[in-house]
């Protein structure tokens, strides 16, 4: 990318040397990823360490309300950033003003929609999620302050990436680090007085942070981005931004809707199960959000070689992600079934919440090599302009796949069923992944 008003872009793509290039595009957003892990656990460690089994039950089956809030964000996060850098290449600088204000106010807005509804229907929906009556006032606390805090969450995830594509990783990374940094900071402070509410503080305050070093860097640093009001644009740029950014959040809502189906499952079990499985979430997306941005952060690179015909090249690069990212999620995957018990405990001092949750994180991460392989199989279909097979796999080993075995395992193995879904759709979903690649990608790539 070409110097915009005298700031450096991202620089050309290798598409001599893949495998280079590959490298350089993935690194940053796994360090991107390192940083959210580091985000996502520290209210669970703090928490856990209370002792309370109820407290971090009723956090725990907060969860998917943060994804959902995630996933309005990636509606005009991603699909912004996606038609942005298009404009930006094609050098229509007022048109990528107008798209990225827009988008900044959409996010603003929807995320209060959000929150606000969420908030009137709140014991309903906690309640839906796999609360009980012993967890809902913890999740009622957690919750209520998560969602008045709604518009801060989802405006983060605008600047977050739409910085990427004006050439400054660097600082939109900054303001990662600031939120993890505040997080950490508040969580021992707020929690010991304050509870649940104390880490939904924190967690909010962290993302305000982000989200008010990301706007001075925009005021002061782009020469692109905007935050002038603009709450319509070309139905042409809509249809972009939610066409990216939709099939990106569906992702999330499906990841959601399982979590609160595992849950549900998981309920007569006793809240100490699903305060285990809650631990146990958060330990295995050490190993998601690696795998994630090892596989995303090749994106740039297939799309290139795709729409250059290169099948040979795709090839060649594809083999050697595959036994890269396989490599790397077994080896992580034999670390962590190794280390369960150390990992746990490290976490929470409750024994017999760590002595639930030690077989559930070696089920969790069982699959986790035919998970990778989804990954990247999504990431090349995505690339390659195949939105049919792409979607599929996107409500596949998190979504319909997950939900069938889920309810057909725990049908036969109530229990153990319920801890092995995880890993059987994760096979499953494997499959499908290399016939869809197989079939729309290599046999047919002009077409979807």
């Amino acid at each position: 990318m070409e110097k915009i008003n005298g700031k450096k872009g991202s620089g050309r793509l290798d598409a001599e040397n893949p495998v280079s290039g590959y490298f350089r595009l993935s690194l940053p957003v796994v360090l991107g990823s390192i940083v959210t892990i580091v985000y996502n656990l520290a209210d669970t460690y703090f928490i856990a360490r209370t002792g309370d089994e109820l407290l971090v039950a009723g956090v725990s089956v907060c969860a998917p309300v943060f994804m959902i809030l995630m996933a309005f964000g990636n509606i005009f996060g991603q699909g912004g950033s996606s038609l942005l850098s298009r404009l930006l290449g094609a050098k229509r600088l007022a048109e990528a003003a107008r798209v990225s204000a827009f988008c900044f106010w959409a996010a603003l807005i929807s995320g209060a929609a959000v929150g606000g509804l969420l908030l009137v229907f709140r014991d309903p929906f906690l309640l839906l999620l796999g609360s009980s009556g012993n967890t809902l006032p913890y999740a009622r606390e957690y919750g209520t302050v998560l969602l008045l805090g709604a518009p801060l969450i989802v405006v983060s995830f605008i600047h977050m990436n739409l910085l990427r594509c004006e050439g400054m990783p660097q600082l939109s990374m900054a303001g990662t680090i600031i939120g993890a940094v505040v997080n950490v900071i508040l969580d021992p402070l707020l929690i010991p007085g304050m509870g649940a509410a104390g880490a939904a503080a924190a967690t909010v305050i962290g993302y305000a942070c982000t989200d008010l070093f990301l706007l001075a860097v925009v005021l002061r640093r782009s020469a692109v981005l905007s935050i002038r009001p603009v709450l319509k644009i070309e139905a042409g740029f809509l249809k972009d931004i939610l066409f990216i950014g939709v099939t990106a959040a569906i992702t999330n809502i499906a990841s959601s809707l399982c979590t609160i189906l595992m849950n549900q499952k998981l309920l007569p079990f006793g809240d100490g199960r699903i305060a285990a499985m809650g631990i146990v979430l958060k330990v295995t997306m050490i190993v998601q959000m690696i795998l994630v941005g090892f596989s995303f952060g090749g994106v740039p690179l297939f799309g290139y070689l795709s729409g250059a015909g290169e099948q040979d090249r795709i090839r060649k690069l594809l083999r050697f992600c595959l036994c890269f990212l396989s490599a790397l999620a077994l080896g992580m995957t034999c670390v962590l079934i190794a280390a369960a018990g150390p990992v746990i405990r490290a976490i929470t001092p409750d024994p017999v919440l760590a002595e639930a949750a030690v077989p559930m994180l070696r089920w969790q991460v069982s699959g986790s090599v035919f998970a990778a392989v989804v990954m990247l199989m999504t990431c090349l279909c995505q690339a390659s302009g195949k939105a049919l097979p792409a979607l599929i796999l996107s409500l596949s080993r998190q979504g319909v796949v997950y939900a069938a075995v889920l309810l057909a395992a725990s049908a036969l193995w109530p229990y153990d069923g319920i801890l092995a879904s995880q890993c059987i759709s994760d096979v499953l979903s494997a499959a499908l992944a290399l016939l869809l690649a197989r079939r729309f990608v290599f046999r047919n790539p002009a077409g979807s």
